[in-house]
């Protein structure tokens, strides 16, 4: 069982009331908000409560005699004249609590509907926020709805069912948070027993489903077909003029248990003509339009990697950068935050205080963890990493990302890696300390935050939560990748991450039982993990990696989970990491025994994703009977490790198998949507933020393009999807709601695969797959000291015709340098050696080899020999 990314559940008690909030969440004003709150099903026709012949709950909701027994916050003063309630909201508040509008002792019965309705005007336009909840800490909130109001005024209603029996309910209204003044006016509040539960139905659009952003000319295309028909149906492709290109007839596949549909598939991947604006007509229904190209992936290569800048926190976003997204700096210690430089331990954790600035922000709130940091930071550099060592890969390159930083020579999402790489660094207890060397689980809120509240503007204390040995080996693995990694490119830093990498490990042998508690769960999420052998599987693969050193050889081979079959049908994650340190074994060089049977591992591994995924009928290589938390990166992971099978083997199906999961993540699944913010004609926009909240107040802005939902989740755990998606099949288990923490927020972690898969996609082109090169190559160290050693590379042409002038390029695992060569001129860029024909030996005939060699320098690490070289751009055996 996938472990949820989120344990918000954990520190509540399990009663009726519980298991509907799931989150035990409490405010600085004695209001609840954020994360626990209950959205309301809003009525498409706004019935009238008054109508039912349940007793009025609300007391003087007409204002006529005065505003008893309405209460509100000092700051405010109500007037009712007129016959309704108005008051002049003041400006500079931070959170919606900070003004309220109340009444008290509202009585509730478990599993009564109630209609809940009022009139409300706000001068200027603003989103409100009406709520009925427990009046006291955790302030479970039963409804929540946040209502456009307008100048002009207008009426709102809601329904929702009560979970609980209280006599003391309380019905308030949140106005605080803008930070100019305003006036609210409220009539007509009523609420009322007896009204019809409604069930909630999304909008899927038209039955036919297709990827809504690309399909590649030369890769596979299908859709799924919702129908009731049994035999095969007629299917058309258009292009964007309505002509018909391409026809054919459907492939029935039955009923689809995650969706609970009868679905046929069709496969159109005989048309490669690019072009814009096509559609598929199928069953008398017309799909969504779509593009048959590449460039889209170009763009969300970049847009996938982008979504990190304004997840930092300790920097300001700057509005040159992120048009539309700039804000200062968070946690910095400038009021009202709190600062996140001088950080103390939770009561009786610690005596000391660390900086611990900057870093990402992990998901919607404003909690920094390292497990979760960890696999998201890995994901990052391993996407970069593949470009020295997988033939399709092409690197973005300084400057792509639009990065402060950008312009320093390193490549930019090194930089972006480099920004959380650093934050966990700064997690480890430092020498002198109990527990030294090991890492602070998480530092977080003492409590919860509520939405919207950007990180600037963030009260709460600051705290380091107890180290873990999960934490520590998260930073081991993580520090020994960026070690050779960043070697090229700033020695130093290479260096420290090394050392810490060494003192994590040593200190997780030494407490190899520090786990994280599942209660400690109030102000950020507990990231509890209960096995942590796949944490020591990990790092020690990458401190073999990068110091192929005998202590961590010798770890990895005596691992069960070395030979164990870690690829599960859901996939992996911050839990399961086991795989990480399979990948890298399998994909960067390294001298390891029995590598062989690694890389054949990963083969077998994507092959029962590829078979999942032939075996769908949305083409998903996921496919549990339930759907898991954040199942989008699940589905992504699983396409990661058929891609390392396509880096490994070159073969077609791999590849393909990767470019039809994607179409899932774009619009081919049973909600007809795509996942990715601003990709597709309807796309998620509304994930659950605290900063990226436009759906609860207009002046702030959507996630930005390129940010991945966390997708169906069965588990529904959050009020909002427990209430609207109540017995849902697997694939509708979600909503695109900000208050649907559950099924709808954005974390690092969820976008890291996507950026890992959306670059693989993008290096694939057009599609077609190149033929292997006519070349091969014999690297071979004949001597090698602590400093140094001497290699001879021979290059012989397995082709038919002539090689007149030739560029061989290759890169090295870490910060080996190049130095003097024969028979060949060599240059270095980082890690990427290139070198090139002399005057003598410029042909290679068909049949005939060239060898020159060269002297070059170590950083102290492994020196493995290189698994990738081109020759001419062309990869060689």
């Amino acid at each position: 069982m996938i472990r949820p990314s989120r344990r918000w559940a954990a520190s509540l008690a399990v009663t009726a009331a519980a298991a509907l909030a799931a989150s035990a969440l409490s405010s600085p004003a004695a209001q609840a908000s954020g994360t626990n709150t209950t959205p309301a099903k809003a009525r498409t026709a706004a019935a009238s409560a008054a109508a039912l012949d349940g007793p009025e709950q609300i007391r003087n909701g007409t204002f006529d005699s005065g505003s008893d027994p309405w209460w509100h916050t000092e700051n405010i003063t109500f007037d009712t004249t007129g016959g309704k309630l108005c008051a002049d909201i003041p400006g500079g508040t931070i959170n919606p609590w900070d003004v309220i509008i109340g009444q008290n002792d509202i009585p509730l019965v478990q599993g009564e509907t109630y209609a809940y309705g009022f009139s409300a005007s706000a001068d200027p336009a603003k989103v409100g926020r009406a709520l009925v909840q427990l009046p006291v800490d955790p302030y479970t909130a039963y409804l929540t709805a946040n209502p456009e109001l307008t100048p002009d005024g207008g009426d709102h209603a809601f329904t929702f069912t009560s979970p609980v029996d209280l006599a003391t309910g309380q019905v308030v209204f949140q106005l605080g948070g803008s930070a100019t003044p305003w006036r609210f006016c409220l009539d007509n509040v009523s609420l009322k027993g007896g009204a019809e539960p409604e069930v909630y139905v999304p909008d899927t659009g038209p039955r036919v489903r297709v990827n809504q952003v690309a399909y590649l000319p030369k890769g596979p295309k299908n859709a799924t077909v919702v129908t009731e028909a049994a035999a095969a149906l007629p299917w058309r492709l258009k292009n964007s003029a309505g002509k018909v290109v391409a026809s054919g007839a459907s492939t029935p596949r039955g009923v689809d248990a995650s969706s609970g549909q009868n679905v046929h598939s069709i496969d159109f991947g005989a048309y490669t003509k690019p072009g814009a604006g096509y559609t598929l007509t199928a069953d008398g229904e017309t799909s969504r339009p779509f593009d048959i190209g590449a460039g889209a992936y170009e763009t969300l290569r970049s847009d996938a990697l982008k979504f990190y800048y304004p997840q930092r926190s300790g920097i300001a976003i700057s509005d040159d950068l992120r048009p539309g997204y700039g804000r200062p700096a968070g946690h910095v210690g400038v009021a009202p935050n709190q600062g996140d430089t001088t950080v103390p331990c939770q009561p009786g954790v610690c005596d000391y205080t660390l900086d611990v600035s900057g870093g990402w922000y992990d998901a919607g709130d404003h909690g920094k963890y390292v497990v979760n940091g960890g696999i998201s930071v890995a994901q990052l550099m391993s996407e970069f990493e593949r470009t020295k060592n997988a033939p399709t890969a092409k690197p973005l390159g300084d400057g792509a990302l639009r990065l402060p930083e950008s312009g320093n020579g390193v490549p930019d999402i090194l930089d972006e890696a480099r920004w959380e790489q650093e934050f966990l660094l700064k997690m480890q207890v430092p020498d002198g300390k109990p527990y030294a060397g090991m890492a602070h689980h998480k530092i977080h809120d003492q409590a919860w935050t509520g939405l919207p509240t950007l990180p600037h503007l963030d009260p709460q204390k600051r705290e380091l939560h107890p180290v873990s040995t999960a934490a520590t080996l998260n930073l081991a693995a993580t520090a020994a990748q960026a070690a050779r990694l960043f070697a090229p490119y700033d020695a130093a830093f290479a260096a420290k991450n090394l050392t810490a990498a060494r003192k994590a490990w040593a200190a997780a042998k030494a407490n190899p039982g520090r786990l994280a508690s599942p209660s400690d769960g109030t102000g950020g999420g507990t990231y509890d993990d209960a096995d942590v052998s796949d944490e020591f599987y990990w790092a020690a693969a990458e401190l073999y990696i990068t110091t192929g050193e005998k202590e961590f050889n010798d770890y990895v081979l005596a691992s069960p989970l070395h030979t164990a079959d870690i690829w599960g049908e859901r996939g992996f994650d911050w839990g399961h990491v086991a795989q990480l340190g399979r990948l890298d074994l399998a994909t960067v060089p390294n001298a390891l025994p029995g590598r062989d049977q690694v890389r054949a591992s990963v083969v077998a591994g994507a092959d029962k994703y590829l078979a999942t995924l032939t075996a769908h009928p949305y083409g998903v290589p996921y496919n549990p009977p339930t759907y898991d938390w954040g199942s989008n990166n699940l589905v992504l992971n699983n396409m990661v490790v058929m891609a390392a099978a396509y880096d490994i083997t070159g073969t077609r199906k791999y590849r393909d198998g990767v470019l039809q999961g994607i179409d899932y993540i774009f619009g081919r699944n049973a909600l007809n949507q795509s996942y990715v913010t601003g990709y597709g004609e309807v796309s998620s926009h509304n994930q659950h933020s605290r900063w990226y909240t436009h759906q609860l107040d207009a002046t702030l802005p959507n996630p930005p393009k390129g940010t991945l939902a966390g997708g169906p989740n069965s588990g529904i755990q959050d009020p909002l999807a427990a209430e609207k998606l109540k017995n849902c099949k697997p694939q509708f288990c979600y909503i695109d709601d900000i208050n649907s923490w559950a099924t709808n927020e954005l974390t690092i972690n969820w976008n890291s695969p996507l950026s890992w898969v959306s670059a693989f996609v993008a290096d694939q082109g057009d599609g077609t797959v190149k033929a292997p090169g006519t070349c091969q190559v014999t690297y071979t160290t004949h001597g090698q000291w602590p400093s140094g050693f001497t290699t001879q590379v021979t290059v012989k042409n397995t082709g038919g015709t002539t090689v007149d002038g030739w560029s061989l390029k290759w890169s090295f695992l870490g910060g080996q340098k190049a130095g003097q060569s024969w028979n060949a001129g060599l240059t270095q860029s980082g890690a990427t050696v290139t070198a090139k024909n002399v005057s003598t030996n410029s042909k290679i005939r068909p049949g005939q080899s060239i060898t020159f060699g060269f002297l070059g320098t170590t950083s102290g690490g492994a020196n493995p020999n290189p698994d990738l070289f081109t020759l001419n751009g062309a990869a060689c055996a």
